[in-house]
């Protein structure tokens, strides 16, 4: 297992101007992390392959990973033309994955306002014949692309598996974030449970969760049924972190770990401290 930081944790300090990609390469190994996760916000990787090579000699110089790197995307248009033009848009950010030296890749795959089964139901082989697409491009360089649990249509544990099955490719998995669960109100044990084996890269995150009836503010959002959910410091939320790592390390997970920080406390100390956390907690479990 491999701990590391992915740089959405970071990217308020990078938007701000306080730290570039390459300095928070940098922070990340100063502060025990073993590999980086790029998530291009704050800059752009599409047409600067040469800021992915620096970003590749960085980490080498520093002695880290990187270990995945990670998109949006949306298949779900509304013209057959601008289908095939996201699924060519995605195949360019293998290429990006390559040039980073990574083996692993999340895209994003949906985003639809109508999250009623009968809509998933009836667009999932246009979901799978896209990532099917990808994914066999990706293997020219050995890269596993990913689905993640993630923007309310794809956010359901079983809606993750359908779509891996569907697609049916071994270098087709999910990137499997343990806190994004309870946006579609699954437990996040229950879930992780059910998706490990599925999984290419597990995220790390917590939430604190309020019920519905109890609007605590600004700084929280919905789950899909209603309940409140705030990011919290990774082993400060709500999640029974140590039960979800605890299962994460006796299935015989060897992966990486990345922590995904996106709580309201300063960046750099919430995912300094997270990342103590899950140490520690990795090591008592």
């Amino acid at each position: 297992m491999k701990l590391g930081l992915s740089s959405y944790s970071l990217s308020r300090a990078i938007n701000a101007g306080e730290m570039t990609i390459l300095d928070a390469i940098q922070w990340i190994a100063d502060n025990g992390g073993e590999h980086v996760e790029i998530v291009p916000i704050g800059f752009d990787l599409t047409d600067n392959l040469q800021l992915a090579e620096q970003i590749r000699k960085k980490a080498g110089d520093v002695g880290i990973d990187v270990s995945n790197y990670a998109i949006g995307s949306n298949f779900l248009t509304e013209e057959p033309e601008a289908y095939k033009a996201e699924i060519e848009r995605v195949k360019k950010q293998v290429d990006v994955a390559n040039a980073l030296g990574v083996k692993l890749m999340r895209h994003d795959v949906a985003n639809r306002k109508d999250l009623s089964i009968k809509q998933f139901l009836s667009e999932l082989e246009l979901l799978a014949a896209a990532c099917r697409e990808v994914a066999d491009y990706a293997a020219q360089y050995g890269i596993t692309t990913s689905v993640e649990n993630h923007g309310y249509f794809i956010q359901y544990s079983d809606r993750v598996q359908a779509l891996v099955e569907a697609v049916g490719r071994p270098n087709f998995k999910t990137t499997l974030d343990i806190g994004n669960f309870l946006c579609a109100d699954e437990n996040p044990v229950n879930a992780v449970k059910k998706n490990l084996p599925y999984a290419s890269i597990v995220h790390i995150k917590d939430f604190y969760v309020r019920p519905s009836y109890r609007n605590p503010g600004a700084g929280w959002f919905q789950s899909t049924g209603g309940q409140y959910l705030r990011g919290a410091i990774t082993g400060q939320g709500d999640i029974d972190m140590w039960e979800v790592l605890r299962i994460v390390k006796h299935s015989g997970y060897n992966g990486y770990l990345s922590l995904e920080f996106e709580g309201m406390e300063e960046c750099k100390q919430g995912s300094k401290i997270g990342l103590e956390n899950i140490r520690r907690i990795w090591d008592e479990v």
